[in-house]
């Protein structure tokens, strides 16, 4: 019985250490308005006209190329129209990627360095339509834009 008790006893001091420590160091979260963030701030905006351009392109260049291969190749199995339609959406994905990473690494640099100019431990992004911060964030969208002028 003395050993049951001692094991109560020590499991009991371990939680309470455990919630006194939780309480000790709250996180700071700060949130933007992704939305505000990709029409407002010039590099985004800029960014995203771009792909949208190059993407648009490429697809009407795929468009004219699948033509052209079916013009020049009337009897082409469906098998090969489908490869070649395939290959495009391949460029495509692969183009709309390397946007989208585009898009990521100039957010990471601003919110990293907001982040660190406010000294918060996240930055969340709490849309209208999907909120994640609705009490006690810091609300830091316009100096995300700011940073991305």
């Amino acid at each position: 019985m003395k050993l049951r008790k001692k094991s109560t006893v020590l499991l009991l001091a371990a939680l309470a250490s455990m919630v006194l420590m939780s309480g000790c160091g709250k996180a700071k979260i700060g949130y933007i308005d992704g939305n505000r963030v990709s029409k407002e701030a010039p590099q985004i905006s800029a960014i995203v006209e771009e792909g949208n351009q190059k993407m648009q392109e490429e697809q009407t260049k795929s468009q004219q190329e699948l033509q052209q291969k079916m013009q020049e190749n009337p009897n082409m199995s469906q098998e090969d129209a489908q490869k070649a339609q395939m290959e495009a959406q391949r460029k495509l994905q692969g183009l709309n990627q390397s946007y989208a990473l585009q898009l990521r690494q100039k957010l990471d640099v601003a919110l990293g360095s907001v982040a660190k100019s406010k000294k918060l431990d996240a930055v969340v992004n709490n849309s209208q339509e999907q909120p994640v911060a609705i009490t006690g964030a810091v609300d830091v969208t316009d100096d995300v834009i700011q940073q991305l002028q």
